[in-house]
Order: C-alpha cells, then structure tokens, then sequence
C-alpha cells in the first residue's frame, strides 16, 4: 500500500473488501469539509455535535452506494433538535470529488447546553434517502430513532431495511493545529456483510426497539463467526486512529485487519460543496401561487431566500417568480 502525507489523507474515504469475512467496508476522515460544514452556522456545541457524527456516516455510507447523484441521510425528532439534514453528491466522471454538506434546526428555547445531544432529538425517524437522478423515482427508507446514537440508528436501518449487517465506529472533535488553531478532524470505520442471495428474515425473530432488526438477527453459523471476529477488532481502534492526525486510512486498515487480508481500493476525496442557485430557487418558488408570492415581497419590493446548507442569500423579483401571472389577472 501506498505511504501518504498527512495533506492526502483529507477528507478521504478508502473503500475496502476482507474476502475472508465476506465483510465490505469505509475508512473515511473529514477535516476541511467539516470546518466548511459547521462555519455556516452559529452551532451551540451540542448541535455541531450531532451534525459532525451525521456528516461523517454520510461520507461512509454514501460511498457504498452506486450512485449516480444525490444521497440524502435525514433525522426529525420532537425534541429541541427538530432536523439534521446532509447531502453526499457523488462524483459525475471517475477522479472527480463527491460533495457533502449539512445543516440543523434546533429549538433556542428548549435546547440543553449542558446534555447530551442525542436525547435532544427526542422521538422520530432516521431516513436515508436516494435520489438517482432525472427519470427515476426517489428511494425512501426510514427506521425509528433508538440506540442512543446517530451510528446506531443508521446500523438499525440498514438491518431492518436493507437486512444487511451494519457496523459503525466514529469519532470527531476539534483539535489543535500549530500556531493554537482549531479546526474540526471527523472519522470512522464502516463494516458491512456482503448481501445474502435470499436475505429476507422473519419479522417476529427482530430483537430491537420497536420491533426492529438488528445485526445479530441477520448471522448465523460461519458467518456469525466471522462478523464477530472482525468487530472484535473493530473494537481495539482508539480515537485517535480514527480522526487520523498521524494515521493514513491505508495504515488503520493494516493496523486493524491485517490477520484478514484487506483489499484496498482508491480513494474517493469529498469536499464541501451546495448546489443550489437562483434557478433552483425559483424551481422551488414555483410550486406556490401568485397569491403566495405576493405575501413573501419585502418591504423593498423583492422575494428573498437563504440557503440553509451554505448561507448563501438570494433576492429575487417577483416577477421572476410568479407575481407576473398574478399582475396579468388583475388580482389584489
């Protein structure tokens, strides 16, 4: 395996295959897409928090997918934290970089600076969402929210909708950089069993909250055997490993699952990144009336909008946006 600096291993996530174990997996680290990330919002720490941990399984879990545009992972609770939302864009031509962003909405009021910021989220769902483009229909699945952690929800969707083992180890914090700057480091592994040929398990064998299957529910004889093997050596990565300071990915996965034979593929870099525009803007206008429209002018006399994933502030005239067809009706 290659050696890499420290600048190559950035925002990066290495796709890897332990044939022995019949397990996939992702080894990826967030650093540069994360500080872009959370430098569009004024976060308190608990929710910057959770949006870290949701960026990173976005990087791990879009990667899987052979996608061909958008993987959408989204969390709404009845708690203080409401929403968290990320986008992965996948790469349109091979050596071209996938795109992440993410944001949250949270309650001021109801929010405990001091807790933990999973029981903010409260009661809800995690749903992953796919989106291959023009021409085809959206893919929707959603679980509930259990486990006390995002990773565990995400691990809770994929048994229950997909019936695939899942494994998620991650970490992510500030760290100090020389000269005394913080910047965020992200990172984490993924474990997953290859798909089964006829994986489908009976409902009354699910053993988790709310009736849902888990990963023990899916296993059994060798196979069993082995995904236990390979998470007990999940187990041993500290924190450090993971957010990768001074570890490649290659070396992590050397380190961790040498005894397996571990097949490295190439890297897929990610940064951040925000597709919306003013034409995106207006599309999404476009599904209100005239009437409506005339209620969102200002006092300038101009439709105005704010990206929530990157801050960017549109303004528009509302001729732009519908209040054409509403001057040509003659409507107040």
């Amino acid at each position: 395996m290659t050696d890499l600096n420290r600048h190559d291993w950035d925002d990066a996530i290495l796709p890897f295959q332990l044939d022995s174990a019949d397990i996939r997996g992702r080894v990826a680290r967030l650093d540069k897409v994360l500080d872009n990330v959370l430098a569009q919002h004024d976060y308190p720490a608990v929710v910057e928090n959770l949006v870290a941990e949701m960026a990173i399984l976005t990087a791990l879990i879009g990667q899987t997918v052979k996608l061909r545009w958008k993987l959408s992972l989204q969390v709404r609770g009845s708690g203080a934290v409401r929403l968290i939302a990320t986008d992965y864009y996948a790469p349109q031509q091979d050596g071209d970089v996938g795109q992440i962003r993410a944001y949250a909405s949270y309650d001021k009021e109801k929010l405990d600076l001091t807790g933990a910021g999973f029981e903010q989220i409260g009661k809800g769902y995690f749903a992953i969402l796919i989106d291959q483009g023009q021409g085809t229909k959206p893919y929707q699945g959603i679980t509930p929210i259990s486990g006390g952690s995002l990773s565990a929800c995400a691990e809770t969707y994929f048994a229950q909708s997909e019936q695939l083992p899942t494994r998620f180890s991650l970490a992510h914090g500030r760290s100090l950089e020389a000269g005394g700057v913080q910047s965020w480091r992200a990172g984490g592994v993924m474990l997953q069993h290859m798909p089964k040929a006829s994986p489908l398990i009976a409902r009354d064998a699910a053993t988790g909250e709310e009736g849902t299957l888990q990963n023990t529910d899916l296993l059994d004889g060798d196979d069993h055997e082995n995904w236990n093997r390979v998470n007990i050596l999940l187990d041993t990565v500290e924190e450090l490993e993971l957010v990768g300071p001074s570890v490649s990915q290659h070396d992590l996965l050397l380190r961790l699952f040498h005894e397996e034979n571990p097949k490295a593929q190439e890297l897929q870099r990610v940064r951040f990144g925000c597709t919306c525009s003013e034409k995106r803007v207006r599309d999404s206008l476009s599904i209100y009336s005239a009437k409506d429209i005339k209620h969102m002018i200002n006092d300038e006399g101009k439709v105005t909008a704010d990206c929530q994933f990157c801050g960017a502030h549109y303004v528009l005239e509302p001729t732009s946006v519908g209040m054409d067809a509403l001057e040509k009706d003659g409507t107040s």
